[in-house]
Order: C-alpha cells, then structure tokens, then sequence
C-alpha cells in the first residue's frame, strides 16, 4: 500500500501542472503532503479487511461505503472531487456514474488481499461500483487490482503489458515521450490509466517510475498512486522512501497501513513466521522505558520466553562471510535463477557497535523496526532462540539489543541465560 501512498505525497506538489515535467527533483520536501489519494487507499482497505475475504458483494459494498464515509469526514479538506465529498455528506449515497481516476487510486489494497486474480478482479470491481460504476471507472479499478496481483505473484513485464492490452483493450503504444508534448491535467480513466502503466513499464525500479510521472505531468498525486502500487508489487520500494513517506502521515493512518501490512502477512503460507506475535515484546518494551518499571523487566522476559517455545522468528541484518553475493554482476540477477558459486556460501548476523566498543547481537521484533537500520545487509528470518544463544554463548559478544534504533534495551549475558534457562534452552 506505500506505493500508492509513496506516489500520492511525492505527486502532490505537481498537481495541476504545477511541475516543470523533469525527472530532476527532490522527492520529498515541505511541500509536499498526502492527499485524498492516500485517504482513500486506507479507507479502501480498512473496509476490505474488515469485511474479510469471503464476504460477498453485499457486505463489501456496506464496508466500503461505511468506512470511505468515515475517513471523507475525518479528512474533508484532503482534496476530493465535488461529486465524491457530497456522496461522502449524502446519507442515502448511491453510486453516480463516475468514471474519474479516483476509482482506481485507492483501489491498491485489493490487489494483495486475495488469493487468486478472478477473485482480486471481482472485490475490486465492488470498490468501483460503490461511486464510480461507469465501465471505464470499473475497469480502471479492476486493471490496477489485477496487475499488482500479477506483479507480486512474479508475472514479467511482458506479460503484464498484454494482459492490459488484450484483457482491458488499453492502448499502450505512445513512449513517455510521445505523451509529455501534450499531456496535461486531466481526471478521468480513459487518460489515466494507460499513461500511468506507461510510467511503469518504462522504468526499470520503484524510484523510476515516480520519476516517470513526473516527467509527463498531469494529475501528478493520483498518476503517481496508480504507477506506484504497481511498482511497488513489481519492485519493492527503497527503505529511505518508506521512511521519508511516514513522516507526512498522520497516527490513524497509521494504524490501518500497520494493519494491513500485519494482515498480507498473516496470509503467507503455513510455517512462515510473520511476527505478529513479537507485538508483545515490542510494546513491553515501550512501556518499560516509559514507566522503569521493573516488573515490566520481567514481562520481557516471559515474553521471549513465550516467542522461543512457540519457535518465533525475527528480522535479521546478516552478513555475507565470504563476500560471494558482490561478486555477482547485479544487471543479471534474476528472481527464480539459480546461481553456482565457487565457494561455500556462508551467512552470520550482523552485529552492532556502541560507543565503548561492545558488540551487540540486533533483536528486531517486525520489519517496521528492521528498516529503521541503514545497513546493506540482507535480511533473513532467524529464530528467536537462535539470536539469543548467539548474544549469550558468543564470547566476543556483550549480548542482545532489542529494537535498537526506538525504544531500545540492552540485554546482558546474564538476562539472557536466565531466558534460556526458564525457555528450557541452557547449556552447560
């Protein structure tokens, strides 16, 4: 969902044909801010995870409208289009033959929330209808849903491009160039929709394709939504951009894109570990360097204790011992390619230094803590129990760190043994 929310701040001060169509920017500054692209996209999905993946139209559409209602009030002034605040102010509102770009700029979410394209396709029309139920505001919806779900499930860029082409009938033949001369503002799906996945087909990763919007203009926040969701399913997006996009959002934001991001992992598959459950080590952790309350202390340590026995993972920097992943050229690696290296490829966790000189094993209990670290390390998932017998048996090492970059504690050897000794895990 932050690439949809990524796209809309970065576009925002370009709206109108504000922008000078470079690809020369800053990408975040003071001017900048989140619109009602971003509003929509968490209603969207707040209503979708509330209605739960088996609802059926009816119930969906109820959740749309209750909670794209809920958040046009709390947000009113976040830059909506006349038709759309007064459905937000209408008691009995019904759908009004829209076939505006907002259709598709929120409709990101369903794009990951379900299990097969037919389904994706069908929820995402539901998100359209509720407002914009022309046929090209539904397929506007339902092309991005469908896309992003290709996009995350590891379709190529080639099969994307035909499946727009010959699924939706859009006409993706004009060059970025060819469309810049005469591109301008405009709201509507038939001149969204095709220039927004020409800015994705013509970059190469996340950050290219912001650029790209940029670089044609038009409705630059709402260009940006759509071609960012899509990047981000195809790409991922750079860490920096996920930290400087959170800066522009407000607490109850917040709170659904935690949610939801907690939800897209809930539903990866049996045995993968999505850390949900290390919350309560995290939020101990808040209210023990709120309050110094020891016994909250000792609340972490059942809490670890709880995590080990139910073989907890957590997001690791590690380090690359031999250095053989550098010696790749990066231009051909591919996703799903095997590679044969000439030596034994061999990973350790990476360690942190303080200022005395110690070395701390790093305990990150989810992602959102993980990516506040600036290292180039590669992430792995290690179990729970494995990083704390590294922070008590390494001899070189002082202990453990827990979210080291927020709310951080340093665990000794001493802490840490008492852990493994309640968790049934001492040796020696």
């Amino acid at each position: 969902m932050y690439g949809a929310i990524i796209g809309d701040i970065i576009g925002s001060r370009f709206e109108f044909d504000n922008g000078s169509k470079s690809r020369e920017f800053q990408l975040f500054t003071k001017d900048c801010d989140f619109t009602d692209d971003t509003v929509m996209t968490v209603a969207v999905a707040e209503a979708l995870m509330d209605a739960g993946p088996d609802a059926c139209e009816e119930e969906v559409k109820a959740h749309l409208i209750r909670s794209m209602k809920k958040w046009g009030k709390a947000y009113p002034h976040a830059g909506y289009g006349a038709r759309f605040i007064r459905w937000v102010l209408t008691e009995d509102a019904k759908p009004y033959g829209s076939y505006g770009n907002g259709s598709a700029m929120r409709v990101s979410s369903a794009g990951w929330l379900y299990d097969s394209i037919e389904r994706t396709r069908e929820v995402a029309r539901w998100t359209a209808e509720v407002t914009h139920n022309h046929p090209e505001g539904v397929k506007g919806a339902e092309s991005l849903a469908a896309a992003i779900f290709m996009a995350r499930n590891g379709a190529s860029l080639s099969d994307i491009e035909m499946f727009l082409i010959e699924e939706f009938g859009y006409d993706l033949s004009r060059t970025l160039d060819d469309i810049r001369p005469v591109y301008y503002h405009v709201e509507d799906c038939m001149r969204t929709m095709p220039e927004a996945y020409t800015c994705f087909l013509e970059s190469d990763n996340f950050e290219s394709t912001i650029r790209n919007v940029m670089y044609i203009g038009g409705d630059t926040d709402t260009l940006g939504a759509i071609a960012g969701a899509l990047a981000e399913a195809f790409w991922g997006i750079p860490l920096g951009m996920v930290d400087a996009a959170s800066d522009y959002l407000s607490d109850d934001l917040f709170e659904v894109i935690d949610r939801f991001r907690n939800t897209i992992h809930s539903n990866l598959p049996e045995g993968v570990d999505d850390y949900k459950n290390n919350l309560p080590i995290k939020k101990t952790l808040e209210r023990l360097n709120e309050t110094h309350n020891q016994e909250e202390l000792i609340t972490l340590a059942l809490k670890l204790v709880e995590r080990i026995r139910e073989e907890g993972q957590a997001p690791t920097p590690m380090e690359d011992v031999n250095n053989l992943i550098g010696t790749l050229d990066p231009g051909e690696i591919v996703v799903g390619k095997e590679y044969k290296l000439e030596k034994e490829f061999r990973l350790r966790v990476y360690t942190l230094t303080d200022k005395e000189g110690r070395r701390w094993i790093p305990f990150f209990t989810d992602e959102e803590e993980y990516y506040k670290q600036e290292t180039t390390s590669i992430m792995q998932n290690v179990p729970i129990r494995i990083l704390i017998e590294d922070g008590l048996y390494t001899r070189d090492i002082e202990g453990m760190v827990i979210n080291p970059f927020s709310d951080n504690i340093l665990l000794d050897k001493d802490f840490l043994g008492i852990v493994m000794k309640r968790a049934g895990g001492e040796q020696g």
